[in-house]
């Protein structure tokens, strides 16, 4: 069909060629009658050809038109018209359907790189010059805790540190920053890369939650160093105290004043060593066992447990888990030490400060299928200055404590594969344990 269309066409250019010639040997001859009937022909067709030529040069705009506003459902009609225009619908048709082809694989392609991008750790950022967000995955959103982000000025919402290291991270560069949002402290790991998109200059920015690094690095930190202190200060204590238990038994009665030192030092070591064989808990903590349960099943027994404390007769300790079937891979007998003890400070923090005391567990599933048992409380705030080292061994701010109870139910956590979180406003403050 090309070749009829290029016959034709090459007709009709042959043809308008013979009527110049023909005209022009006509108008030197002055035979001016036969001279206007030959241009009469020669206009008239001219006007075809240009209608024909107008008629496909509207067609074809026509078409990039429609791809330019995305509108690729048309067909131009290829019965019931000429051979040539036929043929020039046929060929606009297999044009627009090539584009479309070509266009939909290139959507199918990002939707593809999209869904890897939202499968991967890492949280990924695409900015421009301009602080405007290209393109941002889920696990940035959830790491910023942002349904939407558009623009980096809206990290000043979360913290102007953030923003500030974010509008300024420079390819190549590497950064820690740590703040606070609605799931306690966060400290996040910024990595920056540049390159050009569509003639603009864009950061690839990548973040990562490095909490759960620093706190095994500074767990195993104060394993070590309370591993070796223990062990020095047990090889000193024990030698002093079965010293002065044999001079009790031997030389007691030789003279009192001697006999109350001895007593004195004798009591003073084993105080001490029962002091120190508390904090061997924190080193010498057993492998999990883990197994399946239900949560609803062991929450309603932890609260049985906490209701037993009559000094609190002033809170009550609610349950908040709808699911039934909520089922946790770990060991029971080492979560209940977490719980039960999470349990007591709540109610300590309480206190008598209340008539109308509240403990809440509450347990779900979130967006990545790990189950959170959150314990929340009423009771007063704690003070940032403090829920900075809140999980530090040995740290306490109770009179009789010995600041193990929260270090030792993080590290029971880490054992189980989980983590151990605080954030606390002024009306209410929340542990959350997660089990991935």
């Amino acid at each position: 069909m090309l070749r009829i269309l290029l016959k034709r066409l090459s007709f009709v250019l042959l043809l308008l060629s013979a009527l110049s010639a023909a005209g022009a040997y006509l108008a030197m001859r002055k035979e001016w009658i036969l001279f206007g009937i030959i241009v009469f022909f020669w206009v008239l067709l001219f006007l075809t050809l240009r209608k024909i030529y107008k008629k496909n040069a509207q067609k074809v705009a026509f078409l990039f038109d429609s791809i330019d506003n995305g509108d690729q459902a048309f067909n131009f009609a290829e019965r019931g018209t000429s051979s040539s225009d036929e043929l020039v619908n046929n060929s606009l048709n297999r044009i627009n359907k090539i584009l479309f082809q070509a266009k939909a694989e290139v959507i199918q392609k990002e939707k593809y790189y999209e869904l890897i991008i939202n499968f991967v750790n890492t949280g990924i950022i695409v900015v421009d010059e301009g602080g405007y967000v290209f393109q941002t995955n889920k696990e940035a959103l959830r790491l910023l805790g942002m349904t939407v982000f558009t623009h980096v000025k809206q990290l000043s919402k979360i913290d102007l540190k953030l923003e500030e290291a974010v509008t300024k991270a420079q390819p190549g560069t590497k950064e820690q920053i740590s703040f606070h949002n609605e799931r306690g402290l966060v400290h996040l790991l910024i990595q920056v890369s540049g390159m050009q998109l569509q003639s603009k200059n864009v950061r690839i920015i990548a973040i990562n939650d490095i909490n759960k690094e620093l706190d095994e690095k500074e767990i195993d930190s104060w394993i070590r160093l309370t591993r070796v202190l223990t062990h020095e200060i047990m090889n000193s204590i024990t030698p002093i105290t079965s010293l002065s238990e044999t001079l009790l038994s031997t030389h007691g009665n030789v003279n009192k004043e001697i006999n109350d030192g001895l007593q004195v030092i004798n009591s003073t070591g084993k105080s001490l060593m029962l002091f120190v064989e508390s904090y061997r808990k924190f080193t010498h903590l057993p492998t999990p066992n883990p197994t399946l349960f239900y949560v609803k099943t062991f929450a309603k027994r932890m609260r049985q447990l906490a209701l037993h404390q009559k000094n609190y007769p002033n809170v009550r300790v609610e349950l908040d888990i709808p699911q039934e079937d909520l089922i946790v891979y770990a060991d029971e007998n080492l979560i209940s030490q977490v719980v039960l003890n999470l349990l007591k400070n709540s109610l300590e923090a309480i206190g008598d400060e209340k008539s109308d005391g509240l403990i809440v567990i509450k347990a779900y599933t979130d967006s990545q299928e790990a189950v959170i048992m959150e314990i929340g409380n009423n009771g007063p705030a704690i003070p940032p200055d403090i829920l900075e080292h809140i999980f530090v061994p040995f740290f306490t701010t109770k009179k009789r404590g010995n600041g193990i109870g929260l270090s030792v139910s993080r590290q029971i956590m880490r054992l189980s594969g989980g983590s151990l979180t605080v954030r606390t406003t002024s009306e209410r403050t929340c542990f959350s344990l997660t089990f991935p």
